[in-house]
């Protein structure tokens, strides 16, 4: 809906004067960030050097990652967050580098082995891990149990109001009709006609997705042994509802919800194939191809719905999204490789590029094909704990008034 006013902004005499006004402010805040950039990086001697790690509060609180980071790109994207973002993630930054992981590191040599590395599973970073992914999960479960509802009622509400409607244009020359029922704008009608008149047809849709998962059901077994044809297939029969629920619910939040879908994937391919065949890989795999269906499908609404208020063509704008994902589909590989032949340690944990999703992604999957015996003294504990409240914190923000909800931080 921004997008789509922006675009419209431009084609009316006071949207150009504000599109030039934007563009000298865009212009003007880029020049500033490069310039400092260029200016660090003249006093970056090696890692964790210069004024990209300022050790404010001293060099032992700088081990707990209290430092002050002088990157623009953070003052950017809290400028662009709510307060109550930039609050969490800061007393989120206090409890756990200032409180819990020093506290649990105490329990060195008990909880955990005191001589395993740093970036092992089997000692801290376990704990780091997978309490984070706890409270991932607990509060991805909450929005998606919440999304999910609100996503039911609201097609009800729609089936609802469409058999009011029909009922209504059968009586509209009815002279004791109330005068208070909506009705749509012309613009709005406009927009509808023109939209609904150049729609994609529904065999091409249906086809396109048959044919697309009978390639990837041949394909993607040849790429990755351990992922057997019949969880791809298993795969695309489900992924239509859970896409619909995404769309469907991103359309109401402005919310994805992908990555709990490709979370899914994870535990239960990943349970399926089984530490034997290969689980951890097979779930992996999967979890691309769960995320991949069901983000595709938010996005597509999302452009359409720009589409629609910018009255442009269903076709055209589908024919640029393939024409994207064409090009996407030589790029993105072309960019992997730039980095991956230029950075030795990429996806290594403290290198430049550590990749923590990655991380998070690879220790859920051993987790589902493992099991919990793998996981060091008290965690599954922690987690247990810290999933409930992650629950219980969003059930308390839902319940009480906004102007008190509105305080409470997130998960």
């Amino acid at each position: 809906t921004a997008t789509a006013h922006l675009i419209n902004s431009f084609h009316t005499p006071q949207g150009a004067k504000l599109a030039k006004k934007q563009v000298r402010v865009l212009g003007k805040f880029f020049s500033f960030s490069f310039l400092w950039s260029f200016f660090q990086w003249f006093f970056t001697g090696g890692e964790n050097c210069g004024f990209s790690n300022f050790p404010t509060f001293g060099l032992k609180a700088y081990q707990y990652k209290f430092y002050f980071d002088f990157s623009a790109t953070y003052v950017g994207v809290g400028m662009i967050c709510p307060y109550i973002i930039n609050i969490s993630v800061l007393l989120g930054g206090i409890l756990s580098w200032g409180i819990m992981w020093p506290l649990i590191e105490t329990k060195k040599g008990d909880w955990f082995p005191a001589d395993v590395e740093p970036s092992s599973m089997h000692g801290l970073q376990a704990y780091k891990v997978f309490i984070a992914v706890a409270i991932i999960l607990g509060d991805g479960l909450y929005n998606f149990c919440k999304v999910l509802s609100r996503t039911l009622s609201g097609l009800f509400v729609q089936l609802r109001g469409s058999t009011s409607r029909r009922s209504f244009t059968v009586q509209e020359e009815d002279p004791h009709a109330s005068p208070q029922t909506p009705k749509e704008s012309y613009d709005d009608q406009r927009r509808t006609r023109f939209f609904l008149k150049d729609q994609i047809p529904t065999w091409f849709a249906v086809g396109g997705y048959i044919i697309i998962s009978a390639t990837s059901t041949a394909i993607l077994p040849h790429m990755f042994h351990q992922l057997r044809w019949y969880y791809i297939l298993v795969i695309y029969i489900c992924a239509p509802v859970l896409a619909f629920c995404n769309a469907y619910g991103a359309g109401l939040t402005d919310w994805s919800l992908a990555s709990t879908y490709g979370k899914l994937a994870i535990f239960t391919i990943g349970a399926w194939a089984g530490s034997e065949h290969g689980g951890m890989l097979a779930g992996l795999a999967a979890c691309g191809v769960m995320m991949n269906i069901v983000s595709t499908a938010s996005d597509l609404t999302q452009d359409f719905k720009t589409g629609y208020l910018t009255l442009s063509s269903p076709k055209s704008m589908f024919v640029s999204q393939v024409i994207g994902t064409a090009m996407g589909c030589v790029v993105s590989p072309c960019v992997f490789l730039l980095f991956y032949k230029a950075f030795d340690d990429l996806g290594i944990p403290n290198s430049e590029y550590p990749a923590p999703f990655a991380t998070v992604y690879r220790s859920m999957a051993k987790l589902g094909v493992e099991g919990v015996a793998s996981l060091p003294r008290e965690c599954l504990v922690l987690c247990y704990a810290f999933f409930g409240v992650a629950i219980l914190v969003n059930i308390v923000k839902d319940s009480l008034p906004s102007k008190f909800g509105r305080f409470v931080p997130l998960p």
